[in-house]
């Protein structure tokens, strides 16, 4: 599918590999603060042509589109989706394989105009514009407070993939490093200049590259054991 600007696709977004291509497994995308499913139109394409079927979902669908889905079935949120992922993993182990966590947020809000939030948010052009001509996106939604229970959430027993922008002034990227110290099978990823929504920023190939890389070894290994060492002299 390709959302278009100024038509939100609010639930029931997919995005579904090529028919040559075999399902590989399943990632359910919960958006954050302000964001819709459309918003991730080009991650869930990207992710989609490796041959991953990706779905919205929100905390009280993703139990049951993982009940009918193609396992390993892994949740991935950002900001306040990130930590709904890391609950629902913690509630259902036994439905979900692993988690991506970006761009977790800290407890407070941000309260910037409009000009500030985007440059917060990604510095990448294609995504500033689409989110300005996005009616469907709540702006200054950043400003809003997380709730108490989502910054303390059950232990979550799958992997983690941790992802969070070294420049990001929403959440600094201390909140990342202390969330991935708590987790038993966590990887952290910290992206040089990233901003907060890192799976939209401008080095989103390269998250999307790495999330693909995350996935295969997920899918081989359940602890999501490294499949290529890069070693350097």
């Amino acid at each position: 599918m390709t959302a278009t600007i100024g038509a939100p696709v609010v639930a029931g977004a997919r995005w579904d590999p090529p028919a040559a291509i075999a399902v590989r497994g399943t990632v359910l995308v919960l958006p954050g603060r302000g964001e819709h499913a459309g918003v991730y139109d080009r991650f869930g394409r990207r992710i989609a042509a490796d041959g991953y079927a990706v779905r919205s979902a929100t905390p009280e669908t993703a139990p049951s589109l993982a009940g009918d889905a193609a396992g390993p079935v892994v949740l991935a949120g950002s900001d306040t989706g990130a930590l709904h992922a890391l609950a629902l993993a913690a509630a259902h182990p036994d439905l979900f394989a692993g988690v991506i966590a970006a761009g977790v947020p800290a407890a407070d809000g941000v309260a910037v105009d409009w000009d500030g939030e985007l440059e917060a948010r990604t510095a990448c052009p294609t995504h500033q514009a689409r989110l300005t001509g996005d009616t469907g996106f709540q702006r200054g939604a950043l400003a809003l407070p997380v709730a108490a229970n989502l910054l303390a959430p059950a232990p979550v027993a799958v992997p983690v993939l941790v992802l969070h922008g070294e420049a990001d002034t929403v959440s600094p990227v201390g909140t990342a490093r202390q969330l991935a110290a708590t987790l038993p099978k966590a990887e952290l990823g910290t992206v040089r200049d990233g901003r907060h929504d890192v799976l939209n920023d401008a080095t989103h190939r390269t998250v999307a590259a790495h999330v693909v890389q995350w996935l295969e070894r997920l899918r081989a290994d359940k602890d999501a054991t490294p499949i290529l060492t890069v070693h350097t002299h």
